[in-house]
């Protein structure tokens, strides 16, 4: 396969912007989760920034998206502001689902985000209405739906592409094949290992893309989006790995030091820094400059969730119940 076509230079400073960005942010959140500002649970997506980055890109502001628990890269490249979201993680009622929701249930509907699922395969068949919707009221929207292989395992997934295909409606569903659901590995966890190729059972087409590689992914998404966008659903596959522990709570037993290391030599930031330098379309002073443009909002991200407000004892049941009329 051919490599993807380079971009331009704005189009490539975007994509490194938001891939060290999103890496930024998430170091940092490790920081304030390891120093107890950040409560409950933190899966992180260092590794994985060339699929959300590749993918997002092609949305619109009418298409919507769903995400697992693993969402904070695709938040920020939806456009979710970053003191928005460390607001949330925080637990502070300026955050975007008012400190409700934390890490794992991002939620912005002035973004079309709609979470942020912690049930593994959650997600997808609320996916589905949404494009299903989006159908009956002649709307021009995509849905975008991010899982884990993991996922492939559960009945919703399968419940959820038949669905799809059966009503022929507008989803994009972006596998994020890491090759591990939490501790298990691909090859004891699925019989069918292809993923793109389950698909085909259910007459959707589908596609596997490098999910290293923003420039391939991007190349990928694009194709998938324009096909969706015509009424019919659509498989992304992207081969892709994370280089950090399952969540902040996992031990890390079940893959070696070794082979995470191996992975990092295709790490997407140096990926597509090396080929944007070699190709003199970039070169290390606007990553340096990206560096401390990025520094500088999560510096102000951080102030901003520190210096919120938790919110108070007597909203407890706001949003639990409604009132009911006389």
């Amino acid at each position: 396969m051919k490599d993807p076509a380079l971009p331009d230079r704005d189009k490539a400073k975007k994509l490194l912007y938001e891939m060290v960005r999103m890496r930024r942010f998430e170091e940092r959140s490790i920081e304030s989760y390891q120093a107890g500002k950040i409560r409950g649970f933190l899966h992180v997506y260092i590794g994985e920034e060339a699929v959300a980055t590749g993918v997002v890109g092609h949305l619109q502001q009418e298409d919507s998206i769903v995400a697992t628990y693993r969402e904070h890269g695709h938040a920020l490249a939806r456009g979710i502001a970053a003191k928005s979201i460390m607001a949330e993680m925080y637990g502070k009622q300026e955050g975007c689902a008012r400190g409700r929701g934390g890490s794992m249930h991002l939620f912005d509907r002035s973004k079309r985000f709609f979470g942020g699922n912690a049930i593994v395969g959650g997600g997808l068949p609320l996916a589905v209405g949404l494009a299903l919707a989006d159908k009956m009221q002649h709307r021009k929207g995509v849905t975008a739906c991010f899982f884990g292989e993991g996922a492939t395992a559960e009945g919703a997934f399968h419940e959820s592409m038949n669905l799809a295909a059966l009503w022929e409606v507008p989803v994009l569903f972006v596998c994020e094949n890491n090759l591990y659901a939490m501790g298990t590995p691909i090859a004891v966890e699925l019989a069918q290992k292809d993923v793109a190729r389950m698909a085909e059972s259910y007459g959707i087409s589908s596609a596997s893309v490098d999910g290293m590689d923003v420039l391939a992914v991007a190349e990928a998404a694009g194709a998938a989006v324009d096909y969706v966008k015509q009424g019919q659903p659509f498989l992304l596959e992207c081969r892709t790995y994370r280089f950090r522990p399952h969540s902040m709570f996992d031990a890390e037993l079940y893959r070696s030091k070794e082979e995470v290391e191996q992975w990092k030599q295709r790490d997407p930031i140096k990926l597509l820094f090396n080929r944007l330098d070699n190709e003199q379309i970039l070169n290390a002073g606007d990553l340096e400059s990206i560096e401390a443009e990025v520094a500088r909002e999560i510096d102000d991200a951080v102030k901003y969730a520190e210096t919120g407000t938790l919110e108070p004892t007597s909203d407890l049941l706001r949003f639990v119940y409604s009132e009911v009329m006389a």
